[in-house]
C-alpha cells in the first residue's frame, strides 16, 4: 500500500478529515487532521501507530476548540491500556481504540472480521469521544454483508445505533451510512 492520502467528509455536520497513511511490512502510521464547525468549531489531530498486523500500539490525540486545548495518549501494554501514562484497569482486554470523529478506527476491526457473508466480530473498544476527550470502554459488532459491505452495531455506549459501511480492498471506509463519505482529492 505504501503512502496514501485520504479525505472524508461528515454527512451530518460540516467537517472534513485529511489522513496521511503510511503502511510498511512491520508498521502502519496514520496522521490526520479533522476540522469541524460543530461544538463551537474545533481542530483535532491524531497520530495512530500500529503494528504490521494493524493492531494499535499508541494513539495520540490533540484537540483545540471553544473549551481550549486537550491532549490524550492511549497506549497498549500487553492486553492492558494506559491513558496519559496511567494504567486503566477498566479498559483491560479491549481490542482497539474507537475515536468518534473518524471512520479510520473502523478499519482495525473490519480487517479482522471474517470474510464470509454472515460472519461477525464482536469486540470491546476504548471509546475516545472527540468532543469531550474522555475515554471509556464500549462494545460493538461488525456483521459481514458482502466482500465490501458491513453492518456496524453499537452494543455499548450508543446501544441501538446501527450503520452500513462500504469499504475498499484494504478495509478503509468509503461510506459510513449517515456519518461519513470518502472524498477524492482534486489534482
Amino acid at each position: 500500500m505504501g503512502h496514501e492520502i485520504l479525505f472524508w467528509r461528515r454527512i451530518d455536520v460540516p467537517a472534513l478529515e485529511r489522513l496521511s497513511l503510511d503502511v510498511a511490512p512491520d508498521a502502519v502510521e496514520a496522521c490526520s487532521c479533522v476540522v469541524g464547525s460543530d461544538d463551537g468549531g474545533y481542530r483535532l489531530d491524531y497520530r495512530w501507530l500500529l503494528s504490521g498486523d494493524w493492531r494499535t500500539r499508541r494513539l495520540e490525540v490533540e484537540r483545540w476548540g471553544a473549551a481550549g486545548r486537550a491532549h490524550v495518549v492511549l497506549e497498549r501494554i500487553g492486553d492492558c491500556w494506559s491513558v496519559d501514562g496511567a494504567h486503566r484497569p477498566d479498559l483491560d482486554g479491549a481490542e482497539e481504540p474507537d475515536l468518534s470523529v473518524t471512520p479510520f478506527c473502523n478499519t482495525l476491526p473490519i480487517r479482522r472480521t471474517p470474510r464470509a457473508p454472515g460472519a461477525s466480530l464482536t469486540l470491546d473498544v476504548c471509546y475516545l469521544d472527540g468532543a469531550t476527550m474522555r475515554v471509556e470502554r464500549s462494545r460493538q459488532r461488525y456483521d459481514r454483508l458482502g466482500p465490501d459491505r458491513l453492518r456496524y452495531v453499537d452494543l455499548g455506549r450508543a446501544s441501538g445505533f446501527e450503520a452500513e459501511l462500504r469499504v475498499d480492498g484494504e478495509g478503509l471506509v468509503v461510506t459510513y451510512e449517515h456519518l461519513f463519505e470518502r472524498v477524492a482529492p482534486t489534482p
